[in-house]
């Protein structure tokens, strides 16, 4: 795999400076909660540093990858190609930043739509893109970055509650596995 350093400095080139700050904030709090959750730091970090790495290509450019290298494409990404980024971006995880754990790869691949039943490291990278510092202020963010810390599975909870309600009030294509997921996470926890 790269190292860290090399990744940062091709990361910096790739994406402009606020998606880079971004990635760097999801990084950090990635390894953050990797120490309260017993996950291994490195691998959080890695995965919240490449979480976003095909965020500097176009949607044109995404479908086109997709469809050269035989990445799957669903209705709804055809419809919304900006969801693509997270399997182009596990993608380019493995054949450019050399990347082979599966967990990183995973937790890259889910850290936009989760899925039911995400392992400790694919929450905590769903997670910690939603949370990590430099996001604007979020309906009830302070609530869901404690619960980052108290309760992993009601933050998933929490953080598909507030993304389903502004994705039906905004009218955005939705990926059925938000839904599902939701169900998952409503019937794990209670709510």
């Amino acid at each position: 795999m790269m190292n860290i350093k090399d990744i940062h400095k091709s990361l910096s080139k790739e994406l402009d400076n606020k998606r880079y700050i971004h990635t760097e904030g999801v990084a950090y709090t990635a390894a953050c909660m990797a120490m309260k959750w017993g996950v291994n730091v490195n691998d959080a970090f890695i995965a919240g540093l490449l979480h976003d790495c095909a965020k500097g290509m176009s949607d044109k450019e995404r479908l086109a990858y997709c469809k050269e290298k035989k990445i799957s494409v669903t209705e709804v990404e055809k419809s919304n190609p900006g969801l693509l980024h997270a399997k182009v971006g596990a993608h380019l995880s493995k054949v450019k930043y050399g990347v082979e754990d599966d967990n990183i790869l995973s937790a890259i691949t889910y850290h936009t739509t989760g899925k039911c039943d995400m392992n400790l490291l694919e929450q905590i990278i769903f997670i910690a893109d939603y949370i990590e510092p430099n996001r604007m202020p979020l309906p009830e963010i302070d609530e869901i970055r404690r619960e980052a810390f108290d309760d992993i599975d009601v933050c998933t909870w929490h953080i598909y509650k507030n993304t389903l309600a502004h994705l039906y009030a905004n009218t955005k294509a939705l990926d059925p596995a938000t839904e599902k997921a939701f169900e998952f996470y409503c019937e794990k926890t209670g709510r």
